[in-house]
């Protein structure tokens, strides 16, 4: 296989599984045993490729924050509890990065977290579903939902296998916006600066480093565009598909994909 058909692979399962509940990070690690290792640049740079979808898809509410910050008390709201929660996100980025955490080179840990995420998505949905019953369809952010939505994504890049975008929406719901369109909204939307920021802080480390020439940067720009294209297709979906139907598919997905990595990949590996 060639190193751009790798690359191209790698770019599509990262456009797949960025924002459905499946788990990015821990697709692209067990890719990545066949395909070939990649480094953090590229990975991170095929996460904005991702996300550049979603600035796409949500180009009209984004400029709707924008124009409207200083005009409307509501896009202004809005806007800085975006900023609280990409704000927590980056601190403890930057504290957990400055600890010199590595991501899993084994495959356990990741079939694990797949396992018991899937058990907690069906828990987390059920009690949702309760406290929307208790409290009706609420579709505002409140500032404790975005500190959370914050931890929550730290939570995810800790422990690969979890999702980001499953992490995220659960705990939104769980904390009080009942309203899934909503819950997911804010929830992808606080990924674009907090994706966008990784890439530039890895890019920053690559050139400081001189690492930037060992970097194949046609590969990765083959990754970044199939990564872009293919989460436009999976975003949209999920939007649609969220509408009229719970998550539990993608748990199922989860508790299959986990329980055949244990069975199939030899212990230690």
């Amino acid at each position: 296989m060639t190193d751009l058909l790798a690359a191209l692979l790698l770019g599509i399962i990262e456009g797949i599984t960025e924002f459905l509940p499946i788990s990015s990070t821990g697709h692209l690690l067990i890719a990545e045993r066949w395909l070939g290792h990649r480094s953090d640049l590229f990975n991170i740079s095929i996460q904005a490729g991702a996300i550049l979808a979603v600035v796409l898809i949500y180009r009209r509410r984004l400029w709707q924050l924008c124009t409207r910050f200083f005009s409307g008390h509501e896009s202004r709201d809005y806007a800085l509890k975006l900023a609280t929660a990409f704000g927590v996100t980056a601190v403890l980025g930057l504290v957990v990065k400055k600890a010199g955490f590595e991501l899993p080179e084994t495959v356990a840990p990741i079939a694990w977290a797949l396992i018991i995420g899937a058990v907690w998505m069906v828990l987390a949905e059920q009690w949702a579903a309760r406290r929307a019953a208790v409290l009706g369809e609420r579709a505002q952010i409140t500032w404790t939902v975005a500190i959370l939505v914050g931890l929550a994504q730290v939570l995810a890049g800790v422990f690969p296998g979890t999702s980001r975008s499953a992490t995220t929406i659960f705990v939104a719901l769980l904390a009080g916006t009942t309203q899934r369109a909503a819950a997911t909204e804010f929830a992808f939307l606080v990924g674009i600066p907090t994706m966008f920021a990784a890439t530039g802080y890895e890019l920053v480390e690559v050139m400081r480093t001189g690492q930037a020439v060992h970097e194949d940067w046609t590969a990765l720009g083959v990754a970044f565009v199939a990564s872009a294209l293919t989460a436009f297709a999976a975003v949209k979906w999920l939007l649609y598909y969220i509408q009229n139907h719970r998550f539990t598919v993608f748990a199922v997905y989860r508790v299959i994909l986990g329980v055949a990595l244990l069975l199939v990949v030899p212990a230690g590996e």
